[in-house]
């Protein structure tokens, strides 16, 4: 009997034992569950991050391709015509650059032809000017001051003249003076007979 007696106290404690394990057993397949629940949206989560991951990989990958075409048509095309280009320009530049001191040159010529052109035109102008003028205020010009424009022999003979002929004027109007105070010392009648 009482090895009945262990046997049940055995089963018995053999159930606890199960029951035990069972709930033990339950329990971890709950915290498992748990876990697997958590790993499966951690994993659902991670998959969506590697797909947005993997997008924007691909979009830049595309991109840099494109990048990678236009660089190479670049320097395939655009760059050789670009040098060809600036090789050409530089070259008009150098020979631009050789006949800078011909262009100088010229430009120095026609400034020196245009001022004497000008300085002609200004004479010529003041020549009119004075071929315009009425001739009593030329040779008063001429007599009387320095900047008239007549050669300087032109000069000497009009002023020679004028002093010739102020002197004549002098001598008549002091003869005239003369003969008029001794005509009033006489008192001579003027009119018909005049003293000779």
């Amino acid at each position: 009997m009482e090895s009945r007696r262990t046997s049940l106290i055995s089963d018995k404690g053999s159930a606890g034992n199960f029951e035990a394990m069972c709930e033990s057993a339950s329990r971890r397949a709950l915290q498992y569950e748990v876990q697997m629940k958590d790993l499966e949206s951690t994993l659902a989560q991670d998959l969506s991050n590697a797909r947005a991951i993997d997008t924007i990989l691909s979009e830049v990958i595309q991109g840099l391709r494109s990048t990678h075409r236009r660089s190479h048509n670049a320097l395939t095309s655009t760059i050789p015509q670009t040098v060809h280009s600036l090789g050409d320009d530089l070259a008009a530049l150098n020979e631009l650059g050789d006949d800078l001191p011909n262009v100088g040159r010229q430009t120095r010529d026609i400034r020196n032809i245009y001022d004497r052109g000008r300085d002609k035109a200004k004479d010529l102008v003041a020549s009119l000017e004075w071929l315009n003028t009425p001739i009593p205020l030329r040779l008063r010009a001429i007599i009387f001051t320095r900047d008239a424009p007549v050669d300087a022999r032109w000069k000497a003979l009009i002023r020679f003249l004028f002093a010739l002929v102020f002197l004549a004027c002098i001598w008549i109007t002091w003869i005239t003076l003369r003969g008029a105070i001794r005509a009033h010392r006489q008192r001579l009648v003027w009119g018909e007979r005049l003293m000779s």
